[in-house]
């Protein structure tokens, strides 16, 4: 059973999904969530919060993804076919997912939440200004464009570093190549499978 921050935190992709980020309620996320709006705000602390929060799973989804995929759990077997299928992951989820797509390029439209990617820091006492002060610690700056990718890419080469065969192609250069022609892909959208017959190509 999710616990009452996914819940919340579905509720408010659900929402987001429906209409412009600005006009999503906290009291409507919270309602559809299960929850009062109290919770929300014990949880996230903000509407902001709320939205890096959402921001950040949504991010660690996809890089989750990308390890499956690196895995050989999408059914690739060799190394060059699990990056392909990194590559195909990486193009789908900015396909399907606004939040993965606005991180990936940087591109963030008035109908998502207003990116922050950076924090004040945090000195070593924190005041609480009220019993409802945030009860959960804050998921960090967000990812700023192309640092998504960066970490995906660092997973490719640590993820594939004991299969890579010898004589090839450097594996840290064949993983930027292929996360900078994944992101070509997401910016000038095609089928995400074109990729994977593209990645071949490049590390024939």
């Amino acid at each position: 059973m999710p616990t009452a921050r996914e819940s919340l935190l579905d509720a408010a992709f659900a929402a987001l999904e429906g209409r412009p980020w600005p006009r999503v309620k906290m009291a409507e996320v919270a309602a559809a969530a299960g929850v009062s709006r109290q919770t929300l705000y014990n949880q996230f602390g903000s509407k902001e919060g709320l939205a890096r929060a959402l921001v950040r799973r949504e991010a660690d989804a996809y890089l989750s993804g990308v390890e499956r995929a690196l895995s050989g759990a999408s059914g690739a077997a060799g190394p060059r076919e699990r990056l392909a299928a990194a590559a195909v992951w990486t193009v789908r989820s900015a396909t399907e997912n606004p939040l993965v797509r606005a991180v990936l390029t940087g591109c963030w439209n008035e109908r998502l939440p207003t990116p922050v990617t950076s924090v004040t820091p945090v000195t070593s006492v924190t005041p609480v200004t009220s019993v409802t002060s945030v009860r959960t610690a804050s998921p960090g700056p967000l990812p700023a464009p192309g640092e998504l990718l960066g970490q995906a890419r660092d997973r490719a080469v640590r993820l594939l570093a004991g299969d890579w065969p010898p004589g090839a192609v450097e594996l840290p250069l064949a993983c930027e190549a292929v996360a900078r022609l994944a992101l070509s892909y997401v910016v000038a959208p095609a089928p995400a499978a074109d990729v994977a017959r593209m990645v071949r190509t490049v590390l024939a």
